[in-house]
């Protein structure tokens, strides 16, 4: 129920649908008699989604959700497992291709593969069903494949095919893996993400490193820099009060101990 929730309330949490909305009442409103209420919206609809696309605010937003956890030191060790989050396959494109289609987060998939080779003891868990609220098809299978394709061994490798959102991901992946005391387990995923996904690891119990990938700024000086394409605009800031919305959220409902985790 709560995913099923989640999803519903999610779509409009996101800023481009929730701008895009107003807009649509106001053209709806045009046929009625709130013909002044329906300009103001439409213009306001217009105005908003011009300035989030244009404008630094997606980058301003996720910035302190880049650079909350540092790059890993690998000086301090070994690690005996690395947990990778899905989110970097396209199922649906993969599945109609006959090939493994990765998206924007593919440094996910690249970034462990590397880590396999560097620490060939390391046991390596991928934890990524579906994330769709209807018949999604599942990530995993596709992301064992694309390892092995980059010269990972099949044996290395479990999938976990259960989990649906971040808390999901940190459960059954603490299930997989049973962490001994001592162990030291790598969490990979894209450093917008790591937060959260800290914060649901914490939760359930399985403490991990954080390795985060897939930066999408240069850092501080990118907090200034406007967008050139609204898409871009638009897109990240999606991204970002997805995340935070995601860790208030988790927080609020008690899924989480912490609203904003530290290293």
């Amino acid at each position: 129920m709560f995913f099923v929730l989640s999803k519903t309330l999610g779509f409009f949490a996101v800023p481009s649908n929730l701008l895009i909305a107003v807009g649509l009442v106001g053209l709806a409103l045009l046929l009625t008699r709130f013909r002044r209420l329906a300009s103001w919206l439409i213009v306001t609809s217009l105005v908003l989604i011009a300035f989030v696309g244009y404008s630094p605010l997606g980058r301003i937003l996720i910035l302190p959700l880049e650079d909350r956890f540092p790059p890993w030191n690998p000086a301090q060790g070994s690690p005996d497992g690395i947990v990778v989050l899905g989110g970097a396959i396209a199922p649906g494109i993969s599945l109609a291709r006959g090939a493994v289609a990765l998206n924007d987060s593919a440094e996910r998939i690249t970034a462990v593969a590397e880590l396999a080779r560097r620490y060939p003891n390391a046991r390596i868990i991928f934890s990524g069903g579906t994330a769709a609220l209807f018949n999604g098809a599942l990530e995993a299978p596709l992301a064992v494949k694309e390892f092995e394709a980059l010269g990972v061994a099949h044996d290395r490798i479990t999938a976990e095919e259960q989990s649906r959102n971040t808390i999901e991901n940190a459960v059954f992946s603490r299930l997989i893996a049973q962490p001994k005391p001592g162990e030291r387990w790598l969490l990979v995923t894209s450093a917008f993400h790591m937060p959260r996904a800290i914060a649901a690891f914490r939760a359930a119990g399985f403490p991990v490193e954080a390795y985060p990938v897939d930066w999408r700024t240069r850092g501080p000086i990118d907090a200034t820099a406007p967008f050139i394409s609204m898409t871009d605009g638009l897109r990240m800031t999606d991204f970002a009060v997805h995340e935070w919305v995601g860790l208030l959220v988790y927080r609020l409902t008690g899924q989480t101990a912490e609203l904003f985790p530290a290293p």
